[in-house]
């Protein structure tokens, strides 16, 4: 086809898609670029605006390193992970609902035993977690990894720190016979996502806050189960109604008291209920 212009673009790219083999590929591509080509005749899109558009996306690539993902932190601040997670984590009633990963997650979390402290010198006030897994039925998830990971006291992951060498605030336990989890840390307190990059630009470009209400990241794994990813938000936190990567469910707001029997800390008691596979 020559001669292309404004109106015939999209229907030149689907026919050269025909030699496709890949149903769900051809599938994607032909709705994400009929979508792309449809949004830039409404707006208008300028050249400038464009290359604009191609700069950003750029320095977003270039802001990923092995310790901080800003496509992800891009993807959250757009609802594009909420929304991604709403269509594939459908749960039958009583099942812990899944919220997003978020960019901090590292796959070196250090394994740590029941009861250990995993804050390992990270600034906030001590929290005790006391945890349970269990199945829809009420029976308990015995030898269920669970990776946990938070913010310290000054709002920030340890992978944010230059130079610390060791992982803190972040640990991969395993539930004990009853379903169980229980460790000590620090109480979460609420945090502003990075804004020194292209995503933070975003934010403050559209007179959007940056800020995320305080939680405690859980990615739990079980044989038998569907893979878990959600958080607990501390009840109380002044952004749960305005979280900027839109991720708090009423369900996962729980409540972080003074330990009775513990003066100067907190307590966190909470069952997750985890999805049987079919």
């Amino acid at each position: 086809m020559r001669n292309i212009d404004e109106h015939t673009i999209t229907r030149a790219f689907v026919q050269r898609l025909d030699r496709c083999d890949n149903p769900r590929l051809k599938e994607v591509l032909i709705a994400l670029v009929t979508h792309l080509h449809d949004f830039a005749r409404e707006v208008k899109l300028t050249e400038a605006e464009w290359m604009a558009g191609i700069q950003f996306l750029t320095r977003t690539g270039q802001m990923c390193t092995g310790a901080r993902q800003e496509f992800i932190l891009l993807s959250d601040t757009l609802g594009l992970s909420m929304l991604t997670i709403a269509l594939n984590h459908a749960k039958p009633p009583g099942c812990t609902e899944a919220t997003v990963i978020g960019p901090f997650h590292t796959e070196d979390a250090p394994p740590a035993a029941q009861g250990s402290d995993i804050a390992r010198g990270a600034p906030g006030q001590p929290l005790d977690v006391d945890v349970t897994l269990r199945s829809t039925d009420g029976t308990p998830v015995a030898d269920a990894d669970v990776d946990v990971w938070q913010a310290d006291d000054d709002g920030k992951y340890d992978v944010q720190y230059a130079g610390l060498k060791e992982r803190r605030a972040r640990a991969l336990l395993r539930s004990d016979a009853q379903g169980r989890v229980r460790f000590s840390t620090i109480v979460p307190t609420a945090y502003p996502v990075p804004t020194d990059g292209p995503v933070g630009q975003m934010l403050v470009a559209t007179g959007r806050h940056p800020w995320r209400p305080a939680h405690l990241h859980f990615w739990i794994k079980a044989p038998g189960f569907e893979p878990l990813v959600t958080h607990l938000f501390r009840d109380g936190d002044p952004y749960l109604d305005s979280d900027v990567v839109f991720g708090v469910r009423n369900s996962l707001i729980v409540q972080m008291p003074e330990n009775p029997s513990k003066p100067g800390r907190h307590l966190l008691r909470h069952d997750f209920v985890l999805n049987p596979t079919q």
